[in-house]
């Protein structure tokens, strides 16, 4: 059965979010995998994966490529003043400026946040764990606690205020990808899963990662 292939939503214009199709195979019935082909992010599935699970292992996917791309990369480290800039470039640009943040820095990973802000001081916290994340997800985070500032709880004024942003339900799928995996069983990379009993897949696999689907189940 040959792979079943389509496409994740275009990101909104002038986002850094990538193209991303998705093939679905018969063949491949232990590991998803993940590679570039041009401008366009392959990730490859097995067919038997529902909707949820494949969304779910796209968001995880699209982080690991992303750290491998990251670690190849050569270029400083985003600096508590890039945070800065930045927040006020997503204020300006989303949020009408109204958001002024006094403090924007990185702090040590948080247990369960990836950001906190504290609204009496304008100051914004970002967990250490997001320093490698892709800009448009770390763009969410800081437009997340820019509203904060201006509307403390999570109201539906507050919500209002983060869907300004345009990738914000694709970055909440991607944070929550993330968390399952860091959370999940160690992966096994070159796609294969080593017992079980099943056959490996009969697919070549020279993708940049790789992880056995059933990892968070």
């Amino acid at each position: 059965m040959p792979a079943d292939p389509h496409s994740s939503p275009a990101p909104a214009a002038g986002s850094t979010a990538p193209k991303v199709e998705v093939r679905r195979s018969a063949k491949r019935r232990r590991t998803v995998s993940v590679r570039r082909e041009g401008d366009t992010v392959v990730v490859l599935v097995p067919a038997r994966l529902s909707k949820a699970e494949e969304a779910r292992w796209v968001a995880t996917m699209l982080e690991k490529l992303e750290r491998s791309e990251r670690r190849r990369a050569t270029g400083t480290r985003r600096s508590d003043a890039d945070l800065v800039r930045r927040a006020e470039q997503l204020s300006a640009r989303w949020l009408a400026g109204t958001a002024r943040p006094a403090v924007v820095r990185w702090v040590p990973a948080m247990r369960t946040r990836w950001a906190s802000c504290t609204p009496a001081d304008a100051s914004i916290r970002v967990s250490e764990r997001l320093r490698t994340a892709p800009a448009w997800v770390l763009d969410y985070v800081l437009v997340h606690e820019l509203a904060h500032l201006l509307e403390s709880g999570h109201t539906p004024r507050f919500w209002s205020l983060v869907h300004q942003y345009p990738l914000t339900e694709r970055a909440i799928g991607y944070l929550q990808g993330l968390s399952a995996a860091e959370h999940a069983p160690a992966s096994h990379q070159g796609g294969s899963q080593p017992g079980g009993g099943e056959p490996e897949d009969s697919e070549p696999d020279d993708d940049v990662a790789a992880a056995p689907p059933d990892a968070l189940d």
